[in-house]
């Protein structure tokens, strides 16, 4: 939208060409994007590397200025143009340098590497930089780890020797005392030092041991912020879990209370940017205001007044950690842009910006979320004006051009580096987007009103959320329903070579696709490579296979085996370490029901996903051994279980479970086994069974000692069977004699790429495939699955006939 003529964000994306047809102002983009590199590249460099790097790059700036000078009333307009603009590059490279090394010299300072290197206990007297953020994915039962980003002031090494320099440093605390911080938080906390990962500003990890010392207390304003936000989160608390949940992420950035399932929705439809504080953020608030202020026909200069007003109480509310200050300078920026009533000033404002943020913070030029900030804006900016515009010369109304436009050119601007960071390109995250848009502004400008009265008017507050909870539940809706798109996201090369592979494949479509054939040839070449890379099931429906009588998930480390029962209905045993992977499992499956959960041991790697398993489905039974331990994957099981009012059913063996084509029959432990390599391992379920008349083997974790006892126990015929599911990602702890009674046709291991283990052996491997098995992993076929033809038995992985076998 406009005000005053000058083009700014409107509320809900909305964008203006800020070169009114004329080219972009991109003299400020060299500069811009040389400190940006210069700076990332130092961060993998030592200080005295950058510092040379900068060195040079003055000398070269500072003749070639000179030359330039020399010659300024020479001919030759042009070149000397593209000469300054080599200039503004070196100058960007000597900022991002000297910037740079001055950072790297102090995360570096070798009294601090020598405490770093040994590994060190000591004592450090810390300044909290962000809000502590509990790490997902901890062990249940047990406090979660907290990530806090903090400030040395002085540290203190186990023979009493002091070292005082401002290096940042990560810490990482399990004791719920440190959930509290607020930035600007003094304290001094004790822990072992550790080296970083590298990449960064951070000069030490802190593995903190006990709760923090406190010295004094925060700023009068990061207290007034977490009264704020402790009043959106009451306000929020009578809500829906989802959206009550979802709002303080829309609103400030705090997704503490969102749940793993809404996360993993809005990860796989590319719309985790709604959980992060950015210049959207500011956009809508700032927005909200303009459109007041144009409604009251103010100037330029009042309205960015105005809205710099608003600015500030939008830091107070969100605190000013560092990824708010990078979204408020670019606001910052933006308003100086719209005070001046510069139509073009919108790009070189963007340029300023990532420069001057640089400079000052070196450490955000290998930040993601500065990335996709950047590229997102500058996709506005540089491609959404002209593909709005060439919406409406083809008849589409304004409304719909600019909704259009906004989000395919904020998801193309940044889907080289999400690719990198994923290893997937998404297909449902322009239309995801597209389709939230229309709830963002509502729910962030209710949200940030409800917090900014919840202090004093608490039930206002509640109303506000209230009415805000209904557009949050519409973005929940559509990442829910749009992660359960299947082929939702392609598969494509991560990290830095797939990230530039796919920014070059941009750039080269969009300069080509200014001719009107090179546009249709690349719409007929897109549609190809779509049929052709979406898996089969999506064209010609072929996962799961027909006939298919077991399944097996790529699932990572760990099991989720599916055994189908009947249309949309199948026995699930175990769930794998993963709930997103397991629910993926189970979706690509087109399980609905699972009248029967099968947990084979209670080890997180086959039951750290039952959250994914009952996500979205009815499960009627959970089926646990009688092994109890180890006590934190058993609580799991258990606290998952009775929130969906689900029976636990600890089985012995003996245990049968008939349905549909399915007989299924615990077969051991024959007895509790004690005294064993791995107690819970060898107490796992083993399951017998026919599908479809396929005899099917189960063998869970089980190791040596409870084979021999299974063997022991059991006729030969016992454990005859067509399908092995072979035990313990096919670890070394088997017992010949066991896999040779068992004589399988096909052998399924599910395994996770790269495991430290060393699973699966070889040499089971070897062994099997004498025993004339067919041998499939997961690792490198995928999911996998067998099916029941005309012909026998076949394999099938992906959707794709890998073999045949005898029945």
């Amino acid at each position: 939208m406009r005000a005053g003529g000058i083009p700014v964000p409107g509320p809900a994306g909305t964008i203006a060409n800020p070169q009114g047809g004329e080219a972009p102002d991109l003299r400020l983009a060299g500069l811009a994007v040389a400190a940006w590199l210069t700076a990332l590249a130092g961060l993998h460099l030592s200080a005295g590397r950058t510092l040379l790097v900068a060195a040079v790059a003055a000398g070269l700036a500072g003749l070639a200025a000179l030359h330039l000078l020399r010659v300024a009333g020479s001919p030759g307009a042009v070149a000397r143009r593209y000469g300054w603009i080599a200039v503004a590059v070196l100058i960007g490279v000597v900022c991002g340098g000297a910037a740079t090394s001055a950072r790297l010299a102090v995360r570096d300072a070798e009294p601090l590497r020598a405490l770093v290197g040994e590994g060190a206990r000591v004592t450090a007297e810390l300044v909290v930089r962000d809000d502590p953020r509990p790490i997902r994915g901890g062990i249940v039962g047990r406090p979660p780890t907290l990530l806090v980003r903090t400030k040395l002031v002085t540290v203190t090494g186990p023979a009493g020797q002091q070292v005082t320099t401002p290096a940042r440093v990560l810490v990482l605390a399990s004791d719920p005392a440190w959930r509290g911080l607020l930035p600007g938080q003094r304290l001094t906390a004790e822990g072992r030092l550790a080296e970083p990962r590298g990449g960064d500003l951070t000069g030490a990890v802190l593995l903190a041991v006990g709760p923090p010392d406190r010295h004094g207390s925060p700023s009068a304003l990061q207290r007034a912020a977490g009264r704020l936000r402790a009043g959106l989160q009451q306000a929020c608390a009578p809500l829906p879990d989802e959206p009550g949940g979802l709002l303080p992420g829309l609103v400030v950035g705090d997704t503490s209370q969102l749940p793993d399932t809404v996360e993993e929705d809005f990860r796989a439809t590319g719309m985790t940017h709604l959980n992060a504080v950015s210049g959207s953020n500011v956009a809508i608030i700032v927005g909200a205001v303009l459109l007041v202020a144009r409604w009251a026909r103010a100037g330029p200069g009042l309205a960015a007044g105005l809205c710099g007003l608003a600015l500030v109480g939008f830091v107070i509310l969100v605190r000013p950690s560092p990824s708010v200050i990078r979204a408020a300078t670019m606001g910052a920026i933006g308003l100086a842009a719209l005070a001046a009533g510069r139509p073009r000033a919108a790009v070189p404002a963007l340029a300023a910006a990532v420069a001057v943020l640089v400079v000052v913070d070196p450490d955000l030029a290998g930040d993601a979320g500065f990335a996709l900030s950047v590229l997102a804006t500058g996709g506005l900016l540089l491609l959404a004006p002209g593909w709005r515009d060439g919406l409406r010369r083809r008849g589409v109304p304004p409304g719909a051009a600019e909704a259009l436009a906004v989000p395919a050119a904020a998801q193309l601007a940044c889907s080289p580096v999400i690719a990198g960071l994923s290893g997937t390109v998404s297909l449902v995250a322009v239309p995801a987007n597209l389709l939230a848009v229309p709830a963002i502004a509502p729910a962030t400008v209710l949200g940030v009103l409800a917090a900014t009265v919840s202090p004093v008017w608490p039930s206002g507050a509640e109303l506000a959320t209230w009415l805000a909870h209904w557009p949050a539940w519409w973005l929940v809706l559509v990442a829910r329903y749009g992660a359960r798109l299947p082929a939702g996201n392609l598969p494509w090369p991560g990290g830095v070579s797939g990230a530039l592979l796919l920014a070059a494949l941009t750039v080269v479509l969009l300069v080509a696709a200014r001719r009107p054939v090179v546009r249709r040839l690349v719409a007929v070449l897109t549609v190809a490579v779509m049929l052709g890379t979406v898996p089969v099931r999506v064209v010609a429906p072929g996962w799961p296979p027909k006939g298919w009588v077991i399944a097996v998930c790529a699932v990572g480390q760990g099991d989720t085996v599916v055994l189908p029962v009947a249309a949309g209905r199948a026995v699930v045993v175990d769930a794998g370490p993963d709930p997103a992977a397991a629910d993926a499992c189970l979706r690509r499956l087109d399980v609905r029901r699972v009248p029967l959960l099968v947990v084979s041991h209670f080890h997180v790697d086959h039951t750290g996903g039952v959250a994914g398993v009952f996500r979205g489905r009815r499960v009627d039974t959970v089926l646990t051994p009688q092994w109890p331990e180890p006590a934190i994957g058993r609580d799991l099981v258990h606290t998952t279980a009775a929130s969906h009012g689900t029976p636990v059913v600890a089985a012995p063996a003996g245990w049968r479970y008939q349905a549909g084509g399915a007989d299924l029959v615990v077969i051991g432990p024959p007895y509790p086994m004690r005294g064993t390599r791995s107690d819970p391992n060898n107490n796992s379920l083993v399951l017998r069974g026919t599908v479809a008349g396929v005899r099917v083997l189960l063998a869970g974790d089980a190791e040596t000692e409870e084979q021999q006892a299974l063997r022991e126990h059991l006729s030969p015929d016992g454990l005859r069977a067509d399908v092995l599911k072979v035990a313990h990602h096919g670890s070394a702890y088997q017992d010949p004699a066991f896999l040779d009674a068992i004589r399988p046709v096909v052998a399924l291991v599910p395994v996770g790429a790269g495991n430290t283990y060393g699973h699966p052996n070889e040499a089971v491997l070897a062994r099997l495939s004498r025993g004339g098995a067919r041998v499939l992993r997961t690792d490198t076929d995928g999911d996998v699955a067998v099916v029941l033809g005309p012909s026998g038995l076949a394999v099938v992985s992906g959707g794709v006939d890998l073999s045949r076998t005898k029945p």
